[in-house]
């Protein structure tokens, strides 16, 4: 709605033939109109066009209503450009291209005004589709542009994006959303089968077509059918698929009466079907008829900055399954980020899914990661536990498992329990000591000194030998 407030009568008038002339809609105000008509017309958009005035200051009626676009005719008005809402200034004689341009800027001040400006338009719930990147967004206009109509949509984008969630979402804020929404994936179907998926059959159509059984154009009926992986369509079916969808009426395999198709077709891939055109996989009419509103689905690298909110929503998912959660630290957030993402937010998912399985109900930093998805170098933390803890540790090895890596000793088994403990005693703490020394030495010298290896052959960290080797001054040296 253009709102046209000129006490210029006949140049009111002449803007007024000229807009109509184009297609938009206008209304002549006057000025004690303009407050209630701002007001009753925001939730449609309204455009107002502000010309000369008697008892208003143009100046405050613009900067009082900060969410509509003005534009201004005459000279005289130029200075008030610098206003932030006013988009620009139309002069006579009204020039088509030059009107047109500024209607059209008018329309991106309002489709992107600061999100709390936005309370007037009616909230958009969108099933699945979660993200705040401006990729996202974008993908959330086209939607809720294409939604209010009947066309033919094509959702493009890499394996894993969720075309699958673009496509259920144009059904669900469509007039068909109490109608079926039913999937079919092209790729998946045998092409002999394919046909009679689609169209449904008759019985005896062919062997084993015991009974009539419904396509999915009849399943769909009154709602969406969306096809999946179109790409991977034999060209035999696109040309039967093209005629469906010019004719809006099919026939069921081994059947003579035609079904009238009352159904909206989504279609997506990921393959390049200009490419496939050139090569002759795939037909450049059916492309043509599919590709009325294509819409790219962004790939996850593209919008890793959503990757905290995927993360959150894939987490719920997966604890209404299993009940369990898992958390992830800030910098292993920060290392997700980085990663590539081939797989896109089906690899995502499955790495939830891996993690929650792995640490039910803990927290999960860059060392528990995978090493792929490992793109920040942090010292993994290593607990330092009390002395007694660790010789205990260490006493329990030594006498319940041993050490595989050396030669079992010889057991006198002739000798009784009691003759391991001499008569007069021993320092039981001295004892082990010297034994942890013997057997922490012979690990040393075996492998060269080289910590990390005997650590490995005596079960104990790194670290913990380190101490071990300071405590017993068993340097190499």
């Amino acid at each position: 709605m253009v709102l046209i407030l000129d006490n210029n009568n006949n140049r009111s008038l002449g803007l007024c033939a000229a807009l109509n002339f184009i297609g938009e809609t206008t209304l002549q105000i006057n000025e004690t109109q303009l407050i209630d008509e701002c007001v009753n017309n925001q939730a449609q958009e309204c455009i107002v066009i502000l010309g000369a005035l008697q008892q208003l200051d143009h100046e405050q009626v613009i900067k009082q209503n900060p969410t509509i676009p003005f534009l201004l005719i005459g000279e005289t008005l130029k200075p008030l450009l610098a206003v932030a809402n006013v988009v620009g200034l139309i002069c006579e004689p009204f020039n088509h291209e030059v009107t047109t341009q500024l209607l059209h800027d008018c329309q991106q001040y309002q489709r992107m005004l600061p999100h709390e400006h936005k309370h007037t338009k009616p909230h958009k719930v969108f099933d699945g589709l979660v993200g705040e990147t401006e990729a996202v967004k974008g993908v959330r206009f086209l939607i809720e542009q294409v939604s209010k109509t009947d066309a033919n949509v094509l959702i493009l984008g890499e394996s894993g994006t969720g075309k699958e969630v673009v496509a259920r979402n144009v059904h669900l804020l469509s007039k068909r959303n109490k109608g079926p929404f039913v999937p079919v994936n092209c790729g998946a179907i045998p092409a002999e089968l394919l046909e009679s998926e689609l169209f449904g059959h008759e019985k005896g159509a062919f062997t084993g077509a015991i009974s009539a059984r419904k396509g999915r154009f009849e399943l769909a009926q009154e709602g969406t059918l969306f096809l999946d992986e179109i790409g991977d369509m034999p060209l035999q079916m696109q040309v039967k698929l093209l005629r469906v969808l010019q004719e809006r009426s099919y026939e069921r395999v081994g059947g003579n009466k035609a079904i009238q198709a009352n159904v909206r077709v989504i279609a997506a891939t990921h393959r390049n079907l200009e490419h496939m055109i050139e090569e002759g996989s795939f037909r450049e009419d059916l492309y043509y008829r599919l590709n009325v509103f294509p819409i790219e689905n962004p790939s996850l690298s593209a919008r890793a900055d959503d990757i905290p909110l995927l993360l959150k929503e894939l987490m719920r998912r997966v604890n209404e399954q299993s009940g369990t959660v898992a958390k992830f630290t800030e910098r292993a957030v920060e290392s997700l980020k980085e990663h590539t993402w081939p797989g896109n937010i089906r690899e995502l998912a499955n790495l939830v899914e891996r993690m929650v399985i792995m640490f039910p109900d803990k927290v999960v930093d860059v060392p528990d990661l995978p090493d792929k998805y490992r793109y920040i170098e942090v010292d993994a933390y290593e607990p330092q536990y009390p002395e007694e803890l660790l010789e205990r540790d260490a006493f329990n090895d030594i006498f319940s498992t041993g050490f595989s890596d050396y030669d079992e000793p010889e057991i006198d088994t002739t000798a009784t329990d009691t003759s391991i403990l001499p008569d007069d005693g021993i320092k039981l703490k001295e004892y082990l000591a010297e034994l942890e020394i013997n057997l922490i030495t012979q690990a040393l010298e075996r492998f060269d000194y080289v910590v990390a290896r005997a650590a490995e052959v005596l079960g104990v960290r790194r670290t913990t030998l380190v101490e071990k080797m300071k405590k017993y001054n068993l340097s190499k040296d």
